[in-house]
């Protein structure tokens, strides 16, 4: 059954444009043509291709809302589900980290969670997909990362390197780390008074003592030497499946050129400006924040995400850690000036899918999925979702009481 969108302003690549859309068997079928179906007044409406969310990891606190406490993992799956929905965001890769830790983040537990993902796909809303957030001195990780590789949807791959991050030497900031692997990288003694105040957080998310959490560490960091060969057997299984993947927090343009060599075309977070345009001369895709950019920076002081927009070393943001923060951020850079609406638009849509090879979404086109979001944006206010589309469906539907 066709469905139109009547009297929007409608995001269309490069402009906004009052038409209407019209919808059928789930992808775009006209735009600007007579109404047909079932009629949405859309009018004093922004109708936007939903959005993308290529890393956001806050069902971390459906799984676990207060330290030790774990909720049941179907209940947390199908509310984070309904959170997507109602934020806009139709396509989602959870970052679920595959990590040596115990606890909230080992391996055995992503696992259950992306089962839990797969067994629920048709009561859910939203396209629930996986980053595999690979922490790349996990070694038991594999067998897991080869099951998600086959798996019904295609996951992304980051390759998180926060062990080596956790053993910088004490008077090394994290933005000022050398390349991991080089051999000016500098340690930090594990006997030391300050690795206790650096891991507690850590310590306290794993359910370990503080001494605990140490000594696992230590046993971890010894794999060292053997961690490159270890990702480069990783990226060779996620080139063969064709996933995307991606570099977290790099600091050198040495790092990012040396995952782009594996395969990995994707610079998330990158915390310097040598890292950013490192991705840029390589025709990289690179990834902020969006709650970066929604507080107008960064909170552990790397690079500001409006500023790289503005710069033109941004081309998708993601939720990270807030899934509001995508469309606060648009929000945010808008009355910044940072760039023309329609272009921050694509921050949150075309740039998330281009980033994923999402080819069949992203843009209001006809021929390309009908991933749709109605938004209530008044002049001077803060806007909301209205409603979200999937294919044509309808997963979330806000009518406000006036």
């Amino acid at each position: 059954m066709a469905v139109t969108f009547e009297g929007a302003r409608v995001f269309l690549p490069g402009d906004i444009v009052e038409t209407s859309v019209t919808v059928d068997d789930g992808v775009i079928a006209e735009i600007g043509g007579p109404s047909q179906g079932t009629l949405i007044d859309a009018r004093g409406m922004f109708l936007a291709p939903a959005m993308i969310d290529v890393h956001g990891d806050a069902f971390e606190r459906q799984l676990m809302p207060r330290p030790g406490v774990y909720f049941p993992t179907e209940a947390a799956v199908i509310d984070t589900d309904r959170q997507l929905a109602s934020n806009g965001i139709a396509t989602a890769y959870h970052a679920i980290t595959l990590s040596w830790e115990p606890g909230l983040r080992d391996v055995a537990r992503g696992r259950a969670v992306m089962q839990a993902m797969r067994d629920l796909a048709p009561r859910l809303l939203v396209e629930n997909r996986v980053q595999l957030r690979w922490e790349t001195f996990a070694f038991d990780a594999l067998e897991t990362i080869e099951w998600a590789l086959a798996g019904p949807l295609l996951p992304s791959l980051a390759f998180n390197d926060h062990t080596s991050m956790t053993m910088r030497a004490y008077d090394v900031s994290m933005q000022d780390r050398a390349f991991e692997f080089s051999p000016d990288f500098s340690i930090a003694a594990l006997d030391d008074a300050r690795m206790k105040k650096r891991t507690a957080s850590k310590a306290h998310r794993a359910g370990l003592s503080d001494d605990d959490y140490i000594a696992v560490l230590d046993k971890v960091w010894n794999r060292r030497s053997a961690v490159p060969d270890m990702i480069a057997q990783v990226a060779a299984m996620a080139r063969a499946a064709g996933a995307p993947m991606l570099s977290h927090d790099d600091t050198k343009a040495e790092t990012r050129i040396w995952f782009r060599s594996h395969g990995a075309c994707v610079a998330e977070f990158p915390m310097v400006m040598e890292a950013a345009e490192a991705a840029r001369a390589s025709g990289d895709a690179i990834i902020f924040g969006a709650p970066n950019a929604a507080r107008g920076g960064s909170h552990i002081g790397s690079l500001g995400a409006g500023d790289m927009v503005e710069a033109g070393l941004c081309d998708a943001l993601a939720s990270d850690y807030f899934y509001p923060a995508m469309l606060a951020a648009v929000a945010r850079l808008d009355a910044d000036r940072r760039a023309d609406r329609s272009r921050l638009w694509s921050l949150v849509s075309d740039g998330p899918a281009r980033a994923m090879n999402l080819t069949d979404r992203g843009e209001i086109a006809v021929g390309k999925r009908a991933d749709l979001v109605l938004v209530d944006w008044p002049e001077g206010h803060a806007p909301a979702i209205g409603g979200t589309w999937v294919a044509g469906r309808a997963a979330y539907r806000g009518l406000p009481a006036g």
